[in-house]
């Protein structure tokens, strides 16, 4: 029997509509800042860069107490680059070094799971997560102080990689008051994948412009991370919250229990 993947999405789509009545679906707004940087292998002479933001939409699906958290989805536009000094190399003191900066507006795409615990009668909810995160680099800045140039980076297929994969990770806390959700969250985005390809299928950066592209050589590794402080508010779908999931078991009463030794 040959399964498709309509089928299996009806398959979640059933299960998720069988748990209406108990789970918790939320759609929120997230934004914030932190900083990013770059890991370049061989290693650089590189500064970490602060002042980052992102912001998009997340959703998430909580399972009742009795399962352990939740799963979600988070599509957000993110600030990312590094930042490097080609001329260390030249001095001794770190304040005369000139730093190359690239940015990159990145499509994110996190999947995520996080395991969570609540308080004070479930509107407090303090989670943990971690998360696969796919991202598309759509465009690119960049500012040589070397040269005193600075301008938007030109892709190239051969040289740059626009689709990146990692992973992610971190913990926040939620407020629930109604019908809203609000909280603040801290999140870790490791990459795992290069922004620019590796000397094997892009060798010599001769031909390139120096000013938007100052390596001599690509470099071998260049995983780009985030740190990223954020707030977000949110809508939750289910409007009986979270009573529904007050359910006590009924007492046994142990004097009413007889126990029979005939075997009929």
């Amino acid at each position: 029997m040959k399964i498709t993947a309509a089928a299996v999405a009806a398959m979640l789509l059933s299960l998720l509509a069988m748990q209406s009545a108990s789970a918790q679906h939320t759609l929120a707004l997230v934004g914030g800042g932190g900083m990013t940087n770059g890991r370049l292998y061989p290693k650089q002479e590189a500064k970490a860069l602060w002042g980052v933001w992102s912001g998009g939409l997340s959703w998430r699906y909580y399972s009742p107490p009795r399962f352990v958290g939740g799963i979600g989805v988070d599509l957000e536009y993110m600030r990312r680059g590094f930042s490097y000094s080609p001329d260390a190399y030249m001095h001794d003191d770190k304040k005369d070094y000139n730093y190359y900066t690239r940015y990159y507006n990145t499509l994110s795409m996190p999947i995520v799971w996080q395991p969570h615990f609540y308080l004070f009668k479930n509107h407090v909810r303090i989670y943990l997560e971690a998360a696969l995160n796919l991202s598309l680099n759509i465009s690119a800045t960049y500012d040589n102080e070397l040269t005193g140039v600075s301008g938007r980076y030109k892709f190239k297929t051969v040289r740059d990689n626009r689709f990146e994969y990692g992973l992610a990770g971190g913990g926040g806390i939620d407020f629930l008051v109604g019908q809203v959700e609000f909280g603040f969250r801290v999140r870790y985005y490791f990459g795992l994948s290069d922004v620019m390809r590796n000397r094997n299928k892009y060798y010599d950066n001769a031909t390139d412009d120096k000013n938007e592209n100052p390596f001599s050589l690509t470099p071998l590794r260049s995983p780009v991370d985030n740190l990223m402080m954020s707030f977000k508010i949110g809508f939750r779908f289910n409007k009986e919250g979270f009573t529904v999931w007050n359910m006590k078991r009924p007492k046994r009463d142990k004097h009413r229990e007889e126990f029979k030794f005939s075997l009929d």
